[in-house]
């Protein structure tokens, strides 16, 4: 893929985690107790995830979101820094701590309980006064790990200053036809559809929503209706999978830099699905991120 001499300037506005993984022989099913045979912590949060995949593929990045004023906030505010993000408005509370994830995974399969705690008071008044960089933007990239309300006062920031919007809706929620007609393009999971729109017919939902819905699902495949066919895109990584988490935000942060560098559509859901591929390399939704020599070498 060619690269455009401009740099593709990107707001991220959103959540913001550590995650625990535990890897076990089964998920553990309701009132059973499993013993885990390795433990980890990474750097995640799907917005998080996002400022660091569009950075590392080349993008001036603005992160706006919230930790907690504990060690794990000034870990994360540590390396959002040290991947090129921009944390000037970064919003720290003393009313929370910072956010936190527990995944168990075994063989593919994890339950994930998400704890929002900081990032429940990342609130409107946080993206006014980050408004200075929406006058140069070229993107904003938004998911739902925070409050609506914020969603909302992000979107219409957004087309005030006309800039395009692109949200990962995970997880999902009932989105409002004034958020999905706002919005420039949707990535969703393909289980989800009927938390998003209400509906669970996706060739229905896709004509309705031309080159603008992407539904994905976890063999990293990824459907969309360009006005005339459903056009289907899938990435294998030969069995070579370690861990399936991020692959939605790696996918959004690939076809955002993607859109950026104005590749058409089908290009950029190649280009998603191969940064999804490869995160899915490496344990943790940032450590297998690309860089631009990863994919142009």
């Amino acid at each position: 893929m060619n690269f455009s001499s401009e740099q593709p300037k990107i707001i991220v506005i959103g959540s913001s985690s550590i995650d625990l993984v535990l890897e076990t022989e089964k998920v553990p099913s309701s009132n059973e107790t499993v013993m885990a045979y390795d433990s980890d912590s990474y750097f995640g949060g799907k917005g998080a995830n996002q400022a660091v995949g569009t950075a590392r593929l080349g993008a001036s990045v603005y992160f706006i979101g919230c930790v907690g004023m504990d060690p794990l906030g000034q870990q994360i505010m540590r390396n959002l820094v040290n991947e090129s993000v921009n944390v000037g408005f970064v919003h720290e509370t003393d009313k929370d701590a910072t956010g936190t994830a527990y995944v168990t995974t075994s063989d593919g399969n994890s339950a994930i309980v998400v704890v929002p705690a900081a990032n429940n008071h990342l609130k409107p008044e946080h993206i006014d006064a980050a408004e200075k960089y929406f006058f140069t933007a070229d993107l904003i990239l938004l998911q739902l790990e925070v409050s609506m309300d914020v969603i909302d006062f992000a979107i219409k920031k957004a087309k005030k200053h006309n800039i395009k919007i692109g949200l990962y809706a995970s997880p999902a929620r009932k989105l409002s036809e004034e958020i999905l007609s706002s919005v420039d393009f949707i990535v969703v999971k393909s289980n989800e559809l009927h938390i998003v729109f209400g509906e669970d017919r996706r060739e229905d939902i896709l004509k309705k929503y031309v080159n603008k819905v992407f539904v994905r699902d976890d063999t990293n495949s990824t459907v969309y209706f360009d006005g005339t066919e459903m056009k289907y895109f899938s990435k294998s990584t030969n069995g070579k999978t370690v861990h399936k988490m991020g692959m939605g935000d790696a996918f959004t942060s690939g076809f955002a830099i993607g859109l950026c560098h104005k590749y058409s559509i089908e290009e950029c859901v190649k280009f998603g699905n191969e940064v999804s591929a490869m995160v899915s390399l490496k344990k943790g939704s940032q450590t297998g991120l690309p860089r631009i020599s990863d994919l142009i070498s």
